[in-house]
This record gives structure tokens, sequence and C-alpha cells, in this order.
């Protein structure tokens, strides 16, 4: 059976402003679902509400996952249960290097019993090594600092690396293919592809429709006014590319 992420008539504040307005989503492994919409929509809102960001209030509503309410669980047990968010805009540390990052992590993730040893440097290293090599990411990335100096492609890489060594069972990217080129973001989306399957559930969250000629999902759902106003599958997408949101959002209106 898998794992599935509920988000069953959602309400969100931030900051006494409602943004989401009785949202309603399923996710589970295996599929992938791109939701879009307008800017000002509630993507990233959603997102962050997932995760349990503090700034974001849930006034109504549940978030489960596997038929458990997560909303009283803090971001890294939520991260321990198996969901991950790729940031639209990474945040960088001076002074931290990414293997000690990455290895912080991994241990956070991989082990719930704070008893039992994390694993050692050496045993990282040899996991690390095989990750980058997948990912075709060159040896050297894991010792700088992190996202510090990175490109938007390098810094979206190592989003991807993140979700390659953690192995969640639920992935929000969000807006992943902001502030990238071209090529930056076929690289990106070949690792986003190459770690899809059937243990893993991809929520995609994007403005645009071209990443979507590089992923393919399942399921399309477009948020307008902080709800799911229409879903379908791939041809919606290509529909949204040909005449826009304003088809949507004005019968939304009425």
């Amino acid at each position: 059976m898998s794992d599935t992420l509920e988000i069953k008539d959602l309400h969100v504040s931030v900051e006494g402003k409602q943004i989401l307005k009785g949202l309603d989503l399923s996710i589970s492994q295996g599929d992938v679902h791109a939701v879009m919409g307008p800017n000002g929509s509630g993507k990233s809102t959603l997102a962050y509400s997932i995760m349990g960001h503090p700034k974001y209030k849930i006034d109504k509503g549940d978030i489960k996952f596997n038929g458990k309410s997560i909303l009283k669980k803090s971001p890294d047990l939520r991260s321990q249960l198996g969901l991950f968010l790729a940031f639209q805009y990474p945040v960088s540390v001076a002074g931290l290097k990414l293997f000690n990052f990455l290895r912080a992590a991994y241990n956070s993730t991989h082990s719930t019993d704070k008893s039992k040893p994390t694993i050692t440097i050496l045993e990282f290293r040899d996991i690390l090594k095989n990750k980058l090599e997948e990912l075709n990411i060159d040896q050297s990335f894991a010792q700088r600092y992190l996202n510090e100096g990175f490109s938007g492609g390098e810094k979206k890489k190592c989003e991807i690396l993140q979700m390659s060594l953690l192995q969640p069972k639920i992935a929000i990217m969000d807006e992943t293919d902001s502030g990238l080129d071209i090529d930056a973001l076929q690289v990106v989306a070949e690792g986003i592809n190459n770690l899809s399957g059937p243990n893993l559930g991809i929520l995609l969250i994007t403005h645009y429709q071209r990443i979507l000629h590089y992923i393919k999902p399942q399921y399309v759902h477009v948020i307008y006014d902080g709800k799911v106003v229409k879903s379908g599958g791939p041809e919606l997408a290509e529909k949204l590319e040909e005449k826009g949101y304003s088809w949507i959002t004005e019968k939304s209106k009425t």
C-alpha cells in the first residue's frame, strides 16, 4: 500500500490575511501532480503549510499523512515521516560545507533512535560519492559551502541531491524551474525524472508550463484564489499554455 498525503478543506492565513480558502488535494507515492496557477494564488503557501512553516496559520481543515493528522508535528518530524520540500529560493549558508549539512540531514531522517550512533564520516562519504555520480555532479561540489556562490542551476541541483539522499516518500517541489535557463532546467528535470518511481510521489508547483515538457505529470491542478478550481491530465497544462489562466479564472469568478 502506497503512502498518501491528503490536504482536506485547508484554510491558511499569513499575518492575518487568508491565502488558502478550502483547498483539497491528495498525492500518493508513484504519482506526479503538477500544481499551476497565477502569481498570488496560494501555490507556495500550500508548500510551506504542508511542511509546517510557523508563519503559516492553519485556520481550518487538515493535512494528513497515511490517515493521521500532521498539523501538530514540527517540520523535522514531518521530514522524518518522508516529506520533503525543495525551496523556490534555497538559502545560502557561508561557512557550512555541503558535505556536513547533507550528513546531518541524512542522519536526522535515517535514524529516529537518538541513542544509536550516527553514520560515520567514511560511510557517508561513500554514499554521497555514489549519489554524486548518479546525478552526474562533480565530486568537488560536496566541499563547497552550502549554496554560497552557487548559480541558480547549482542551487536546484543541490536540492535534487538532498532529495536523492533523503529518499522521501512525497516531495514538494516549489517552483523548481524559477530562475533557470533552458540548459539548467533540462539538467534539473533529468535529475527529478531519475528519482521518480513507485516509491516517490511528487507535487510539482510551477507557474509556467515549460518544465512540464521534461517532467510529465499524470495529474494537473489549477489553483486560483486559494482553491483548486480545475483538475485534469497532462492535456490541461497544454491548454493553459495555449489559452493562459484567464479562461479558468474568469469562470471561477462567476
